[in-house]
């Protein structure tokens, strides 16, 4: 019966029928732990900021690869909603609607990238438990074109209906509250497909808008509007008949423009901004429109020339509208607001000011922190004119005063991110004393943490896009190094080594020697990531804190804080990073992993020769690390010297005699990373915490008996969508750990009381 209905509709029946499932994997936890955030504020971009329509003070935010949040207005935080979520694929979000009938009913599509699996979620409880659909149609909740409009709609008219605008097939269609989707047979393009390997994405289907005042409540709406952001000669559909039939709107704007985001008021005129890219980045033209859907007439209304994609309706105040600019206009990026549809505009960067101080790294080392750019989410409380948010590629601004926006004083935005954590960390440290915690970020460098609980100003001089490694002295841990990617913000020479012999208050910047001939890229004209092997190279530091070893293709070592450096001698070409050992200043270690042969220095590095060892598994190619933020499986134990650990394929291996001969100390597990933390009231040695792979599940343990055995200590309420990268473990509390994750930034556990 289903079926024969749909049909009647045009509507293919995909075979799918899929039933709620939990978000939660079995718990195997034997130890007690208690789960909180490092604070640092924000940090990444996210593209959505959605407000209830029906509930007040209800508002969502939809991350890129950092999960759902929810705004708690009496507690005036924002509440991460998937810590629970073990599917890593979902964290990535591609849409949000609440209902815009039932403030307690909230539908989310996830999905991080085409090539994994993506999900319808529904919650009765605003997001605090989901009920799972997965779904035949993939999503790209990062990437491009994530900053494109809600995809996802319910019909107010009839909150059984649901549409999603997919990426790669075309219209779907649920009729039953999300819990079974079908393809729009009628609607006119089925989708591109999934594009193969690394080809570019597409954006497919940027929006869905119903209209309101089409229908009649428990009939549906009858007029439903649907952006393409896909290449080809018509952009918007339109639906007079409930979605039986659709045809493309008449006169729109250039095809070279897709639209972006849209909304319709009361009086039925659709307001769309315009771009030449599906965005974020890449977009220099485009414009603002609107349509009289009553008669069919376009009015343009760009405020400047150039791309936009943020929008949203003052829902108080017929005709008073904001949008924001995306690249290619008359000056920085900025929000518009009009109160007369569009006939004049009003530039809000000129009339503000930002108060940062409760999330310094938002000033980049400047004096004043940018208005942002990918300025994409950006809503007006639908309750409350003077309320507003946005957000950009680093935090979310909100303000309560732009009902009074005007010239005679600045209007102020504070981040609006307490709560929020959406970041990619690359790498951790827990120095024997001074700051518990050293971090490196993606996008926003790295901080020394004194305080868990306060965003820390960024480290600086210099400062870091990303900070790949950080290494301290385990007998002065007062020396730390670090090594990172340029930042523009670095003046006057672009540093990407660092040391600091003060625990991290201070630092010092560091260049290693270039081989003759290589030509040095200007530091204006340095771009992202470049990954250059000899300016992006990694930094280790001697135990006793006075040498420090870079790791260009041909190694260098200084022990004079980068006044001289000598080559280092003895090393193959297929050799790892090196390793210091954490007891003995002379000893450092490094393996080929072409022949799994290992090499030991035991003159501070500056000659190296080939150790015999056994043990190891005699094919260990597949662990060399070869990019910059991957991990050393060659580790050296805090407490003795000599003994190392191996991160292997098959398991974890140990040695206590320098490296000669290696034992697996267990067979059911593969540690991708693993650090050591202070031992136990009785434990033997020091504690290891490590994320590890048993079954195909990662997840974080611990083992108190030198990896004999192993405990967990996550549990299924706190799965951070399973994407750890790092662990940390503190010399000083026993039992904290803290875990890098890959979008929902630093967590720290701890044995509960």
């Amino acid at each position: 019966m289903f079926g024969s209905m749909l049909a009647r509709f045009g509507v293919a029946v995909l075979a799918v029928c899929l039933s709620f499932t939990t978000a939660h994997a079995a718990d195997d936890v034997a130890a007690h732990y208690t789960w909180k955030s490092v604070k640092v504020g924000g940090g990444g971009y996210i593209p959505g900021l959605i407000f209830s329509p029906v509930e007040k003070g209800l508002a969502y935010l939809r991350s890129d690869m950092g999960g759902i949040y929810r705004w708690d207005d009496n507690a005036k935080i924002w509440l991460p909603l998937q810590d629970g979520n073990a599917e890593p694929n979902y964290r990535g979000i591609e849409s949000i609607a609440p209902d815009p009938v039932d403030g307690a009913v909230v539908y989310a599509a996830v999905g991080t990238y085409r090539g994994a699996p993506a999900a319808i979620l529904r919650s009765n409880d605003r997001g605090t438990h989901w009920g799972t659909i997965p779904v035949p149609f993939r999503m790209g909740g990062n990437e491009e074109g994530r900053d494109l409009g809600e995809r996802l709609a319910v019909d107010p008219n009839n909150t059984s209906i649901l549409y999603f605008g997919s990426r790669y097939d075309g219209l779907q269609r649920s009729t039953d509250k999300g819990a079974t989707w079908s393809k729009v047979a009628s609607f006119p393009l089925p989708g591109l497909g999934v594009p193969g390997g690394h080809a570019r994405p597409y954006a497919g289907l940027s929006f869905v808008v119903f209209d309101p005042q089409s229908g009649s409540k428990g009939a549906g709406s009858k007029t439903i509007f649907v952006g393409v952001a896909d290449p080809g000669d018509h952009h918007l559909y339109r639906s007079d008949d409930a979605g039986k039939t659709w045809a493309p709107v008449a006169n729109e704007p250039p095809a070279s423009l897709v639209p972006g985001q849209a909304q319709i008021d009361t009086k039925g005129v659709l307001y769309i901004t315009y771009a030449n890219s599906m965005g974020p980045w890449g977009i220099s033209d485009g414009a603002v429109m609107k349509l009289n859907t009553k008669t069919g007439a376009w009015t343009a209304i760009s405020p400047d020339k150039g791309g936009f994609m943020g929008l949203s309706l003052d829902r108080q105040h017929e005709s008073t509208l904001v949008v924001a600019s995306a690249g290619g206009n008359s000056g920085p990026d900025t929000i518009y607001r009009s109160t007369d549809g569009g006939a004049h505009w009003t530039s809000l960067r000129e009339l503000s000011k930002r108060d940062v101080s409760s999330v310094p790294f938002l000033y980049w080392g400047e004096k004043e922190a940018e208005f942002g750019w990918w300025i994409t989410g950006l809503a007006i409380d639908p309750f409350d004119s003077g309320h507003i948010g946005y957000t950009t590629g680093a935090t979310v601004y909100g303000t309560h005063e732009l009902a009074n926006a005007d010239a005679s004083k600045p209007l102020v935005w504070t981040p609006w991110v307490d709560g929020v954590e959406q970041t990619a960390v690359i790498t951790l440290s827990s120095p024997a004393k001074g700051a518990p915690l050293l971090s490196g970020f993606g996008d926003i460098g790295g901080f020394v943490h004194w305080d868990l609980s306060v965003s820390p100003p960024i480290t600086s001089n210099p400062m870091f896009t990303n900070t790949n490694t950080i290494d301290y002295a385990e007998k002065a841990p007062n020396v730390i190094v670090r090594s990172g990617t340029h930042s523009k913000h670095n003046r006057p020479v672009s540093y990407t080594l660092a040391y600091s012999t003060d625990s991290g208050k201070t630092w010092s910047g560091l260049k290693a020697p270039l081989p003759a001939g290589y030509i040095e890229i200007p530091q204006d004209k340095i771009g992202y990531n470049y990954g250059d092997p000899y300016i992006d190279a990694n930094i280790i530091v001697s135990a006793d804190g006075k040498s420090f070893v870079v790791t260009t293709p041909d190694p260098v070592v200084t022990v004079d804080r980068g006044k001289t450096w000598s080559k280092i001698e003895g090393l193959p070409a297929h050799r790892g990073w090196i390793v210091a050992d954490r007891a003995d200043a002379s000893r450092f270690y490094a393996i080929d992993y072409a022949s799994a042969t290992l090499y030991v220095s035991t003159d501070g590095a500056h000659t190296f020769k080939a150790q015999p060892t056994a043990g190891l598994p005699a094919d260990i190619a597949s662990n060399e690390p070869k990019q910059r933020e991957a991990v050393n499986p060659l580790m050296a134990s805090p407490d003795k010297k000599g003994e190392l650990w191996f991160l292997g394929a098959d398991g974890l291996y140990r040695s206590t005699d320098g490296g000669k001969h290696f034992a697996r100390t267990s067979g059911d597990l593969v540690v991708r990373h693993m650090d050591f933390g202070k031992a136990a009231p009785h434990g033997k040695g020091v504690a290891l915490y490590a994320v590890r792979t048993m079954n195909g599940i990662d997840a974080i343990y611990r083992s108190l008996d030198q990896g004999a055995s192993w405990q967990r200590i996550n549990d299924g309420d706190h799965e951070y969508n399973r994407a750890f990268r790092r662990v940390a473990a503190d010399k000083n509390v026993f039992g904290r750990v803290y875990v890098a994750t890959d979008g929902r930034g630093i967590v720290y556990g701890e044995p509960g009381k």
